[in-house]
């Protein structure tokens, strides 16, 4: 379809873009005038480096969480960290991070905060006592499944929790990612030793207590950090860039004081998501060609939400 397409009469009749009216024209048919109104890179959104780096170090933190959640197994599978330490680990840094994320709430939020202690509080004990009283179950739940499909199935939900993530809005996080990271806690809960011989002449517990201390730290790891990072990033902005690097730190000496390969690629690929990728989408921004015109469907600009009620 080009301009002046079609056999149609003299230049004594105009044409009119109109579709109630009859016209002496083909259907196909359009004016000289119709490439006027193109319209090129309309509204394009101009990226700056650091701001798309500031917004990929979110993607960064939730793998350099999940590293830090398998360098905390790999340990216990081991024997080198006991799961009585690690859980009384965990309910201190639950502890210092509720207290810090009480410190930075907004000042409106002042009357509510006895509210939310309490509530938070009623929570916290629900879900402490279910998950340690179904911990043996849990346990048990892929004791008839082969060791490799366990982590292939371990690998798989890390992986869709990593996707389904909402990095947009990660506070409170998605139930789809969290309840992928819930259950490749469990698959690598049912795959840690029941008796063994630790450091210092001592045992570890049973593997409830590997279970409970998995569930609870994929918990906070998965659901209370996120909340906690949201906060910081809007109440102390410049913070959160140290906690960032901070964290990605953590992850990789964590991960390469047992497997030095992996800290590698797991360096490379923080590399890739934090420095990379913002600069090749900045460069590719050039070679973006998005053309408006007559063609395109009517857009509705009023707001229509008034008749939604």
């Amino acid at each position: 379809m080009g301009a002046d397409s079609g056999a149609g009469p003299g230049p004594s009749v105009p044409w009119r873009k109109v579709l109630w009216e009859r016209q002496p024209f083909p259907d196909n048919y359009v004016d000289r005038r119709f490439l006027e109104e193109l319209r090129r890179n309309e509204d394009l959104r101009q990226y700056r480096y650091w701001a798309v780096v500031r917004e990929a170090g979110l993607v960064a933190q939730q793998i350099t969480c999940v590293a830090l959640f398998v360098t905390l197994w790999l340990y216990m599978e081991q024997g080198l960290l006991s799961p009585a330490t690690l859980l009384w680990t965990g309910l201190l840094c639950a502890l210092l991070g509720y207290g810090l994320y009480q410190a930075l709430a907004p000042q409106a939020d002042s009357d509510n905060q006895q509210r939310t202690r309490w509530s938070d509080l009623q929570s916290a004990a629900i879900f402490l006592s279910f998950t340690f009283g179904f911990s043996p179950v849990l346990r048990t739940l892929t004791e008839s499944v082969s060791t490799d499909t366990v982590y292939a199935m371990t690998a798989l939900m890390l992986l869709a929790h990593l996707v389904a993530f909402p990095y947009a809005q990660p506070s409170p996080p998605g139930s789809l990612s969290l309840n992928a990271a819930l259950f490749a806690s469990v698959c690598l809960a049912s795959r840690l030793p029941g008796d063994r011989h630790i450091p210092g002449g001592a045992h570890s517990p049973s593997s409830s207590l590997h279970t409970f201390t998995m569930l609870c730290w994929a918990l906070l790891v998965f659901a209370l950090w996120p909340c906690l990072r949201q906060r910081l990033r809007e109440r102390a902005p410049s913070g959160f860039g140290c906690v960032c690097v901070l964290m990605g730190m953590c992850g990789v000496v964590g991960l390469g004081s047992l497997w030095p390969g992996g800290a590698v690629l797991l360096a490379a690929a923080l590399g890739a998501v934090t420095l990379l990728c913002p600069l090749l989408l900045i460069r590719l921004q050039s070679d973006k060609d998005n053309i408006q015109g007559p063609w395109d469907e009517a857009e509705i600009r009023e707001d229509l939400a008034r008749f939604l009620h």
